[in-house]
């Protein structure tokens, strides 16, 4: 947090003088929007690949691309890292629009259980072994989230009131994206030899795979049965968020109970778009929202996202990354096979 706010004072105009941000952002912001028309276009040619997975490598390869990486990580550095926050944070408002409480609760109780148990599992376990590597900064507490909740969304949310390093959370957000991408081609290839059935698989996509994109792309490979019941484990995962950003916030508060900040703030016990999110599925609950308004903030949320993420991707350093590329490798190996395996055990004792 401390490398953070060095940055921000560096950048910051002097004391009077009129704030410089927004045309600052414009380069950047139009950059993210043309990664994601880039994104969109390659989801279109490719439809088993999501367009938020292309989002992120396009960011990562714009980062790293000849001619094109002074660009990003100069005039457009500002816009990007915009980008990689404000519209991660109102994507995920968003994101609460597609889940109901009555979706919820329609998947009964012992399934209810099975996510709550998986989430907490994948998250303990993750935390844990990232420590144990050394893992640098919040990469382990990034890492742990992105796969028990809801991939890169819920990185970018914790890293909000966690104050994370962008390269942190980048190369968290490079290696959740890396894993689910994988699982797109290598779960459906488990489906018969596992012994499941297209619901269970569905249910195993739900509550083992990391983004809803992804989800999506693997589940229907098995039908439409599948699909549903993925969908709708995958976004119980997702109410699973504003807890952990809850619980996230008030462990940063506590470590910092001692000198206050130079800014006197301390992270609030429950951000205010996480209560956005929790509005929206309340929203959504109601049924106020006809369906073509439902369509509407689909798209914009995954417009918002693809372009947080081509932001987050372009933060991305890859000879940084692979200082730490063993350790990070082997955390996020050992992560899918936990959370494989407990919503595989889950689902065969729920169903």
């Amino acid at each position: 947090m401390a490398l953070t706010t060095a940055r921000t004072r560096t950048n910051s105009p002097a004391a009077g003088a009129p704030p410089r941000t927004a045309p600052g952002a414009l380069p950047g912001l139009a950059t993210a929007a043309a990664g994601v028309a880039v994104a969109w276009v390659v989801h279109l040619l490719v439809p088993a690949v999501p367009m938020l997975t292309a989002a992120v490598v396009l960011g990562i390869a714009a980062a790293h691309a000849p001619g094109v990486r002074t660009w990003v990580r100069g005039a457009a550095r500002p816009g990007l890292t915009l980008a990689g926050k404000r519209l991660m944070r109102i994507g995920v408002v968003l994101l609460g629009l597609k889940l109901g409480l009555d979706d919820v609760l329609g998947l009964g109780w012992a399934t209810v259980a099975m996510v709550i148990a998986v989430v907490a599992a994948t998250f303990a376990g993750t935390l844990w072994l990232g420590r144990r590597l050394g893992l640098r900064g919040d990469q382990p507490l990034l890492i742990a989230t992105g796969y028990s909740i809801c991939g890169a969304s819920a990185i970018g949310a914790v890293s909000e009131v966690s104050g994370s390093d962008e390269e942190d959370v980048a190369t968290s957000v490079a290696l959740v994206t890396l894993c689910g991408t994988l699982a797109i081609a290598v779960l459906p290839l488990l489906h018969h030899p596992l012994g499941l059935d297209d619901a269970q698989f569905g249910r195993w996509v739900g509550a083992g795979v990391h983004d809803v994109g992804q989800v999506v792309a693997t589940a229907q490979t098995a039908g439409p049965a599948a699909l549903t019941d993925a969908v709708l484990v995958k976004l119980m995962r997702v109410a699973l968020l504003a807890p952990l950003v809850a619980a996230v916030a008030v462990s940063v508060r506590r470590r910092r109970r001692g000198p206050v900040k130079a800014s006197g703030k301390r992270p609030p016990l429950v951000p205010l778009f996480v209560l956005g999110f929790l509005a929206m599925v309340v929203v959504r609950t109601t049924g106020w929202v006809p369906a073509t308004g439902l369509d509407l903030a689909a798209h914009a949320q995954e417009l918002l996202l693809a372009a947080a993420l081509f932001g987050l991707g372009s933060a991305v350093h890859l000879p940084s990354l692979v200082r730490t590329g063993g350790r990070v490798a082997a955390l996020g190996l050992c992560s899918w096979v936990v959370i494989a395996g407990a919503s595989y055990g889950g689902v065969l004792l729920t169903t």
